[in-house]
């Protein structure tokens, strides 16, 4: 029998939260040049077969989980710039902080974009037992996925 996969590399890897060996983005990279690639999601796992979009309207809820990384980001960018280079009224180091912080979050928001759709499915798909018997997905990059007869997890 496999090993089970590890819940928090699997989420990195923004990996089907049910049998974590599929691939929810159908391209790895999220900084690709077209941004409208960054949502390019297989409808459902090229593994099991878990449908990722549970509900109409259901990817809303992600906003939530997009705020509090851009937030929690933030926090880490004021310590480790208050650290290494100090922040005080006297100066500007204030705004340099919110210039460096603004372009830090610009530049990862495809990736924060992307790991929120991740952690928001993984709070109501769970990883089930069952799926590690089933084969790897064999596809190439840009077909789509067929679920697998497993079935559907509610």
């Amino acid at each position: 029998m496999k090993k089970k996969p590890n819940f928090f590399l699997s989420l990195l890897a923004m990996k089907c939260p049910r049998c974590r060996r599929g691939d929810m983005f159908r391209t790895k990279n999220p900084f690709h040049w077209r941004l409208s690639r960054i949502f390019d999601m297989h409808a459902d796992c090229p593994v099991c077969g878990q449908h990722y979009e549970l509900e109409t309207g259901f990817w809303f809820g992600t906003g939530y989980v997009s705020y509090a990384l851009g937030v929690a980001l933030s926090v880490f960018n004021l310590i480790w710039y208050w650290l290494l280079i100090g922040i005080s009224w006297k100066d500007d180091s204030l705004l340099y902080w919110l210039a460096v912080n603004g372009a830090i979050l610009i530049l990862v928001q495809p990736w924060l974009m992307r790991i929120s759709r991740a952690i928001y499915l993984y709070f109501f798909v769970y990883y089930d037992e069952d799926t590690a018997h089933l084969p790897d997905a064999v596809h190439k990059q840009g077909e789509h996925s067929h679920p697998h007869p497993a079935g559907h997890s509610h």
